[in-house]
């Protein structure tokens, strides 16, 4: 695969992201409806920060811009030094590929692959050869307690271990950001809590987090909480 070619730049080295005056819209038939209103934020290498909003506010469009999956309108994007808002596709593909692991609400498993075939996927993508691939994942495997669990599908398992496969996956590269969206939206309470216990354990162990939520309780086991409302950040 291409190499990310979006330079590093020194002067923003200091956060893992920092985004400058961020303004995104949509088009509604003549109308440009403004969604991300002058965001400025920033995230510290090894911080977890929970973004808390009600549906409408803004946040899943800040989250796909954060994942590289959407372009702002305007403004300054930097994502472990490298300046996003200057990427091309290739570009964007690499980043997401390589400095995001992405932890989705309905866990985006393949259903036909086993655990290990899931996991291993974004080493793949990367060019790695199959058996290194496994290697690399074991560990993983074993710390998120899916050992006894590597040959089932996931129709075979719990929501809560669905979850931890898909934590594997997002882990498994070593991104710059773990980006969680709604990730104990599809759980029972207990499987939720099981879930928060784990990024706070992951945090403790380095991993830059960055979750979206619209539950205050989810939002309460982050470090820092950052409210959307309007799209408009406050802390």
């Amino acid at each position: 695969m291409k190499e990310i070619q979006a330079e590093k730049h020194p002067d923003h080295m200091e956060h893992m992201i920092e985004m400058i005056h961020i303004n995104k819209g949509y088009n509604l038939g003549e109308e440009k409806v403004p969604v991300l209103k002058n965001i400025c934020f920033n995230v510290d290498k090894g911080e977890y920060v929970a973004i808390l909003g009600p549906s409408g506010s803004g946040k899943t469009t800040l989250m796909n811009i954060i994942g590289c999956m959407d372009v702002m309108d305007s403004g300054e994007y930097y994502l472990n030094g490298r300046a996003i808002h200057e990427a091309d596709e290739d570009d964007l593909t690499g980043v997401r590929n390589k400095e995001i692991g992405f932890i989705f609400q309905n866990y985006q498993l393949i259903p036909t692959y086993n655990v290990v075939q899931n996991i291993i996927m974004p080493l793949l993508m990367r060019g790695y050869h199959h058996e290194e691939a496994e290697k690399m994942c074991t560990e993983t495997i074993k710390m998120l307690g899916l050992s006894h669990r590597v040959d089932h599908k996931p129709n075979e398992l719990s929501g809560g271990q669905k979850q931890r496969v898909s934590i594997a996956r997002a882990l498994v590269g070593n991104p710059a950001i773990l980006l969680a969206d709604e990730p104990t939206g599809a759980l029972d309470s207990a499987s939720g809590k099981d879930v928060l216990k784990l990024f706070q354990q992951l945090n403790e162990m380095g991993n830059t987090i960055v979750m979206i939520t619209h539950d205050l309780n989810v939002a309460k086991s982050a470090k820092r909480i950052v409210r959307i409302v309007d799209g408009q950040l406050s802390e």
